[in-house]
């Protein structure tokens, strides 16, 4: 069976392929293994390859066609590696030390429920912040998202950011349920798109849960060179649309 012509979707991972920091199910894996017969695939995740593949399995570089870790700033085509990017290096490390030093003063006096460990996590392209720190458990990280919907406390402490190193030219997504994302101005989700040949690709379609302005799918999924953009609830979802599009 031939694939597509010219096509390809994209998905993002928490809450489009599986649910928030879960593995994908063996299910959606099979069923994303017969898409692949149809139209080329790329995962296009915040996360680094890592997480990736702890959630969607150490052999996700050759399930998909392309796989974007880190929004692209670590690219793998046909599980060989393209390209990458660092934010240290954008930085550099006296304003790197300074911005991370604010960080660590502002969550010491933030008073939230409870917070566990691992509240600054630093990526290659990015960095991702937690309030609650990213060890707290799938409970508490529950329950801290219905407080932050609640309280704004990621949304509060971006703006501060935001003034404070208004300079640097930074973007702040906040994703998922308990952390935010920091990184370069153009460093969002779009960046894996640089890496997909205009001429080669004339229809691409983005699947994504935080489609929201704000949200760390947003970007992309308004950016012109998205033919459609499907806003997901959950790997179900994700699933209906994809036999909608492509089993009719």
């Amino acid at each position: 069976m031939s694939r597509l012509a010219n096509t390809i979707c994209l998905f993002d991972v928490d809450g489009t392929l599986t649910k928030p920091r879960n593995d994908i199910t063996p299910h959606m894996k099979q069923f994303m293994r017969e898409l692949k017969n149809k139209v080329e695939l790329g995962v296009v995740g915040g996360s680094d390859l890592v997480k990736i593949q702890e959630q969607l399995g150490s052999d996700c570089l050759t399930e998909y066609d392309y796989l974007f870790a880190e929004n692209g700033l670590n690219a793998f085509k046909s599980g060989q590696p393209l390209a990458q990017q660092s934010i240290k290096d954008f930085l550099g490390e006296e304003n790197l030390k300074k911005f991370l030093n604010f960080v660590l003063r502002y969550l010491a006096d933030i008073d939230i429920p409870i917070k566990r460990g691992t509240f600054i996590e630093f990526r290659n392209g990015m960095i991702n912040i937690s309030p609650i720190g990213r060890n707290c458990s799938q409970k508490e990280r529950d329950e801290f998202e219905k407080y932050d919907k609640q309280h704004q406390v990621r949304s509060k402490m971006v703006s501060v950011l935001q003034t404070e190193f208004s300079s640097l030219g930074l973007k702040y997504s906040i994703g998922g349920q308990i952390s935010f994302d920091v990184f370069p101005i153009g460093w969002d989700k779009t960046y894996c798109l640089r890496h997909l040949p205009a001429e080669q690709y004339k229809t691409i379609y983005f699947f994504g849960d935080k489609t929201f302005v704000g949200g760390n799918d947003y970007e992309i999924s308004v950016d012109p060179r998205i033919t459609k953009s499907f806003t997901v609830t959950s790997p179900e979802d994700t699933e209906r649309f994809l036999r909608e599009l492509f089993y009719q």
